[in-house]
């Protein structure tokens, strides 16, 4: 199967489950007119993190990575009414871009907005938190993961983006860094007293990847 037919497959699945959002459509042009990276998460998996936080009935978010705040709308959306979510960006730029975005959809004043290195921001913060989303510096995942969890709680839900790297991560001896910390984080997840987990492949209009989803359970 080519990703052209992995494209058609998410489009068809788009137009079926995932309605045109005016918002996020207005997030995506202005994420692309400020010269972002296209890297975001995809509208179904952006439906995907709004479900997930409605499900696990989130009042605390914690999003590692904000981009341009694409992710963030939809990890807000499916917060409680009077839920807060805080979200770690490096790139004074990106922050900017993510900000007017949250002003757009109406979602400033619930969405605090930490700028610098998540490894210096993250232990700034106070936990516990519901619900928290991982998609930043791939080198960092097994740094991230302690200070995470120094944040959770049983039934945190944790979930890291871009964990399969084209099916990179099978490949013990890859000079990949993003890689590397990717298999380290993967394997520190799995021998974790405090985790349950699992992981699941994507393909579609981003390419062949894949994210872990856990549970924190005590």
């Amino acid at each position: 199967m080519s990703r052209d037919q992995w494209a058609a497959v998410d489009d068809y699945f788009i137009e079926h489950l995932v309605p045109a959002d005016e918002i996020l459509d207005a997030t995506l042009a202005a994420s692309a007119a400020a010269g972002l990276p296209d890297i975001q998460v995809s509208p179904p998996q952006g439906r995907l993190l709004r479900l997930l936080a409605e499900i696990r009935g989130a009042r605390s978010i914690l999003e590692i990575g904000t981009l341009g705040g694409y992710s963030t709308i939809c990890l807000a959306r499916g917060m409680a009414k009077d839920g807060s979510l805080t979200t770690l960006e490096i790139d004074p730029k990106h922050a900017d871009v993510a900000r007017a975005n949250f002003a757009l959809a109406g979602l400033a004043d619930v969405i605090d907005l930490r700028l610098g290195p998540a490894l210096d921001t993250l232990p700034e913060l106070d936990g516990p938190f519901d619900l928290i989303f991982i998609d930043a510096d791939r080198p960092s995942y097994p740094q991230f993961l302690p200070l995470v969890l120094s944040l959770s709680r049983a039934g945190t839900v944790i979930v890291a983006d871009n964990v399969v790297r084209k099916g990179a991560v099978v490949d013990p001896n890859t000079p990949d860094a993003g890689v590397r910390g990717v298999r380290q984080f993967i394997e520190d997840v799995s021998r974790h007293p405090r985790l349950d987990a699992t992981l699941m492949q994507t393909v579609g209009v981003k390419g062949y990847d894949g994210f872990t989803l856990a549970r924190v359970i005590s």
